[in-house]
């Protein structure tokens, strides 16, 4: 979210570089490159600041500060008259360029288990291109319609209120939540080999849950429900058993025995926390049983 409202519109300068140094300053194809050299100049003096900014702000802190610094050269867009005053505006845009983009990458990098990493960065790609795309013609209907400077203005407004809306969002920036594969969970039993396209497959987890912990173990289980569904299990379901105050059962389907035994691979370290969590909350060691659509029968 905060990649999508950052690139939208700060893709407004960009779009809107060339006809700044035309219309708005009378210049060249000269006065074009050199605002473009100073955005570039900005992005690399920024490279430098970055781990000192870094250590003081935090990776939040740095995305915060790079949309303001964007905001403010937008409206230094919007209000230059002179070529210095767009030069400047361009050194800052640079500096708050490289200070988002750089954060935003490694973020979108540590947030992601090594198995849908890829997958991962393709869909932040495709965020950053669409939304650049998008923004650059809208910021172009807009200068075209009410004026080059209102749409420079519009866009750092539009920046400050993303950073308002979009302040839930928190980047994952260190080791607090280890994404490596944990390879805890045992393999299954099995009467006979299962070929890797059997499926669906039925998993059930009993657990054993005393009355006074009963708020507690429901609330760790919504975390655990994110897990199985992030690595590939589905119709995740909890149930209490009427017979058995005591007894719950989790359930969710995997679309085979072959997914199934990757999602084994793709448990990390992070989950296995959150599973141990909800060990001590029960009274003893959760049993798990594995079900495979039985074939259909034959027809009479």
């Amino acid at each position: 979210m905060q990649a999508a409202g950052f690139f939208l519109f700060a893709s407004a300068y960009w779009a809107l570089l060339p006809v700044l140094a035309r219309g708005q300053l009378h210049g060249g194809p000269t006065l074009y490159g050199v605002l473009l050299g100073a955005i570039g100049a900005g992005a690399v003096a920024g490279a430098f600041l970055l781990p000192k900014l870094r250590a003081r702000s935090g990776a939040n802190g740095m995305v915060v500060l790079g949309e303001l610094g964007t905001a403010f050269a937008l409206i230094l867009f919007g209000l230059a008259q002179q070529p210095l005053t767009a030069v400047l505006a361009a050194l800052i845009a640079g500096i708050s360029w490289i200070a988002v983009l750089a954060t935003l990458n490694v973020s979108a990098q540590l947030a992601l288990p090594e198995w849908v990493r890829g997958r991962g960065l393709a869909v932040y790609v495709t965020v950053f291109f669409g939304t650049m795309s998008l923004g650059s013609a809208v910021w172009g209907l807009i200068a075209d319609r009410i004026g080059l400077p209102p749409a420079h203005f519009i866009a750092g407004a539009g920046i400050v209120l993303a950073i308002w809306l979009t302040r839930r969002w928190k980047l994952q920036t260190g080791p607090e939540a280890d994404l490596a594969p944990s390879m805890h969970w045992p393999e299954p039993l099995l009467a006979g080999p299962v070929e890797d396209d059997a499926g669906p497959v039925l998993v059930t987890v009993e657990y054993h849950v005393a009355a006074e912990k009963r708020d507690a173990f429901l609330g760790a289980m919504r975390r655990v429900a994110r897990e199985r569904k992030r690595d590939g299990a589905y119709s995740w379901g909890l149930y209490e058993d009427t017979a058995h105050a005591d007894r719950v059962v989790e359930t969710f389907l995997v679309d085979s025995w072959l997914e199934h035994r990757r999602q084994h691979q793709r448990v990390t370290n992070a989950d296995r926390v959150v599973e141990e969590h909800v060990r001590k909350l029960v009274r003893e060691e959760p049993r798990v049983t594995h079900y495979i659509a039985a074939p259909p029968g034959p027809g009479k």
